[in-house]
């Protein structure tokens, strides 16, 4: 099913009637001091070291936590924590000298013996699966309070470079007590308050080693792209992150600024491998080649989002095959089906695009043979528990926005996908990459809709972030107003 150009005008059309209305009730902003950033997806609690999702390391990665590194918008690591570093020339030590004035929020100093205790945090005590990207560390030892010297069991290419994400940041044991409460980092704000669902506030750090915040800064997070655009638009927020109805574009007054950036973001239509009826390599196949990603790019995106071809790879990561392994084909997904009549529960999260991006997927799957049902759950929570932890489901949706994380998503057999495959992980160990991600797509593993396009809205005189999202990290300290 495609929607025709004049569909998409009437959606926005109907979008910018609805934002006008609701602006008429909308009352003076209060004067603030915040910066305050609005988004959507709230995290489910502040300990990202025990809990999934992306919106924890969100909020607090660059705000509250620091990296020895950081990844520039090349996707290259940068000095942060660390000044500089060495590699030894067989790939396997690296060195590096910390920078000097850096103390935890608590006053207490940052040195070698906090880094070695933040990488063996991450090796004994983490229970998030990212941990796996430490594992490449065979020890890690202060060679003095400015130097650390970290051995690797072999050389990895993506081990630095994971060390400027949520693995990588830099705690003390003083830090593992207060992570679900008050979390304490080197960064430039502390925690004021945590409201689940509604906000994080921080307050700003006056002995922050680096550039000092201007204010205190906010985070609210809003189910409603259209409540988070009145917001923006009456002065309750300064910016909007990741708004979620690009229909909405065309009916913006001129001083609100917008930037387009890419995304780690790939919408992934999730079938469990381990549970009828996508055991089945076929019945997965046939609903690869039943979704029209294009239309749903045009639909939910407005053909803003970047296709990879269904396979799980930002077109940023070096493993990106641009091949188009489930062109839209109905008819070949009738031939997999051969006669079938699969019955599907989508588990939908109780999100804006998700639950759009469902609505097509429900026609384009039933148009094939799919008997369908949609059944909405609540995000974060119920949606963490039934289908990222307990994998009670058939079939969903969701983006996963963490950096690089196709080894951790399907290198895993436990991993909420149910993906198995011995040869898959074993390219993986040898680092090819490519001819993984080959293997992946043709067991249809799961299927990436679109790689999600990063919109960001401004209100007049309000500038600073980077639209283009490298890593976990939305880093408030860089909004100026």
């Amino acid at each position: 099913m495609h929607f025709s150009t004049l569909s998409r005008g009437l959606m926005a059309s109907a979008l910018g009637a609805t934002l006008g209305l609701s602006l008429a009730s909308c009352g003076p902003a209060t004067p603030r001091e915040d910066v305050v950033v609005a988004t959507q997806g709230p995290p489910a609690g502040l300990d990202f070291t025990s809990i999934g999702g992306a919106a924890a390391p969100q909020a607090l990665m660059g705000n509250i936590y620091e990296t020895l590194v950081r990844i520039d918008a090349n996707g290259e690591p940068q000095p942060w924590l660390a000044t500089s570093w060495r590699v030894s020339d067989d790939g396997t030590v690296y060195t590096f000298d910390l920078r000097e004035g850096v103390t935890f929020s608590d006053g207490s100093p940052f040195d070698a013996s906090d880094a070695v205790f933040s990488i063996n945090y991450v090796k004994d005590s983490w229970v998030n699966g990212i941990k796996e990207n430490m594992d490449p560390v065979a020890s890690a030892r202060a060679v003095d309070p400015r130097t650390l010297e970290v051995t690797l069991k072999a050389p990895s290419e993506q081990w630095l470079w994971s060390m400027g994400t949520m693995t990588g940041a830099m705690m003390t044991p003083d830090s593992v007590g207060r992570l679900a409460r008050n979390p304490l980092g080197t960064g430039p704000y502390t925690l004021r308050s945590f409201e689940p669902g509604h906000s994080i506030a921080f307050d700003p750090r006056p002995d922050y080693w680096g550039t000092k915040p201007q204010s205190g800064a906010m985070i609210r997070y809003f189910g409603d792209a259209i409540a988070a655009v009145n917001a923006l638009r009456v002065g309750d927020v300064d910016v909007v992150w990741a708004m979620q109805a690009p229909q909405l574009l065309d009916a913006l007054p001129e001083d609100i600024t917008t930037a387009v950036g890419t995304t780690n973001g790939e919408v992934v239509f999730s079938m469990n491998n381990k549970a009828a009826p996508f055991d089945d390599v076929t019945v997965r196949q046939a609903a690869a080649y039943a979704i029209d990603r294009d239309a749903l790019n045009a639909v939910v995106y407005n053909g803003l989002a970047t296709d990879t071809g269904g396979a799980p790879v930002p077109p940023t990561d070096p493993w990106f095959t641009g091949t188009n392994y489930y062109p839209f084909d109905p008819d070949k997904a009738r031939e997999l089906l051969a006669g079938r009549t699969p019955e599907v529960t989508i588990e939908v999260p109780s999100l804006p695009y998700a639950q759009t991006a469902s609505e097509l997927i429900y026609s384009q799957l039933r148009s094939v043979g799919f008997r369908v049902t949609l059944h909405t759950v609540e995000f974060p929570a119920v949606w963490l528990n039934k289908v990222h932890k307990q994998h009670d489901y058939q079939a969903s949706i969701i983006s996963h926005v963490e950096p690089r994380d196709m080894v951790h998503m399907f290198g895993n057999p436990d991993y909420y996908f149910g993906y198995d495959s011995a040869h898959a992980r074993e390219l993986m160990a040898q680092g090819d990459l490519r001819a993984a991600v080959d293997t992946i797509m043709a067991d249809a593993g799961a299927l990436t809709l679109v790689n999600a396009p990063n919109i960001v809205l401004y209100a007049p005189g309000v500038h600073g972030l980077d639209p283009n999202v490298v890593t976990d990290s939305l880093p408030l300290n860089e909004v100026r107003r």
